[in-house]
């Protein structure tokens, strides 16, 4: 009975295409801004256009990803508690040809990116690969699925570099990392602790114990580089610091107490004090890094 699509009305059916793209996760994409905001460039339309233009380009990316690994994992989400009925392949929403479709045009627009910007795709491209090897192999992985998660937190980071034509802090480089592992490694907790072993085999090699020591550590390496990074390249951030921590803090409160944190985006749009924490990050950043007009 799943092989067919459940009638709905046209509405539904083009709401059911947008959450196949899930818009909501695009906010994983705000990775891609950081070298902009940074390098202190974030007042000049060229590198604004630049950098806004590989966001858009790493959000049609990504949810080209998410359409590839929902028709790969449609047979268990189907079982799945929880995405039987908020995936729309798996709960019959949407068909697998009309998912084709939408990929081929997502695809078509990742064409026309290299036109216009060459070596930001050269990174978008690693990106697709990578996530198409997760989704047929290196998601099984314990350990290398983490980093597999991660490593594409840091190829946003990358894209947004590479938009500006400047180099990759390698300050920016390991802290990205390790706040990419830990929220990594909290959603493998929150998995665990929510759905145990039967929502991904992968659980089955996991324990929260283990997964709690692996979010503890990469916590502790992102305060510190990043802590390392202001007192020796911008010490006029340092009044994010504070920020920094309270918002890791924040975040563990709404994994421990709260229940959240299976999905970050989530986690950070439904708490007002994280969302908040961000929003003052932000303009802490922005007002540190001001640009000196001469």
């Amino acid at each position: 009975m799943h092989d067919t699509v459940i009638a709905r009305s046209p509405l539904a059916k083009t709401l059911g295409l947008i959450k196949l793209m899930r818009p909501k996760q695009w906010v994983k994409n705000g990775f891609v801004l950081a070298p902009l905001l940074f390098s202190g460039s974030f007042l000049y339309e060229g590198p604004v256009t630049h950098t806004l233009l590989a966001l858009l380009l790493f959000c049609i990316a990504s949810s080209a990803t998410y359409i590839i690994n929902d028709m790969h994992d449609i047979k268990s989400d189907r079982r799945h508690p929880k995405k039987s009925k908020t995936r729309p392949l798996a709960a019959g929403i949407v068909s697998a040809p009309t998912a084709l479709i939408l990929l081929a045009a997502l695809y078509t627009a990742l064409v026309w990116g290299w036109f216009v910007t060459p070596k930001v795709m050269m990174v978008i491209t690693a990106y697709l690969v990578l996530n198409l090897a997760y989704t047929f192999v290196l998601k099984h992985q314990p350990v290398v699925d983490i980093f597999t998660i991660a490593i594409g937190f840091v190829l946003r980071v990358y894209a947004g570099a590479t938009a500006l034509d400047v180099p990759v802090s390698s300050w920016m480089f390991i802290t990205t990392l390790c706040l990419a592992l830990y929220l990594a490694a909290v959603k493998r907790r929150q998995e665990i602790s929510q759905n145990g072993a039967g929502g991904r085999k992968v659980l089955e090699k996991y324990s929260v114990s283990l997964v709690d020591r692996y979010a503890e550590m990469s916590a502790t390496g992102a305060l510190l580089f990043y802590s390392m990074f202001v007192m020796s390249a911008k010490p006029e951030l340092v009044i994010t610091v504070p920020l920094v921590l309270f918002g890791l803090f924040r975040y563990w409160f709404v994994v421990e107490v709260l229940d959240g944190g299976e999905s970050p985006t989530d986690a950070l749009l439904a708490d007002w004090q994280l969302l908040l924490t961000v929003v003052l990050w932000v303009a802490a950043c922005g007002w540190a890094l001001w640009p000196v007009q001469g």
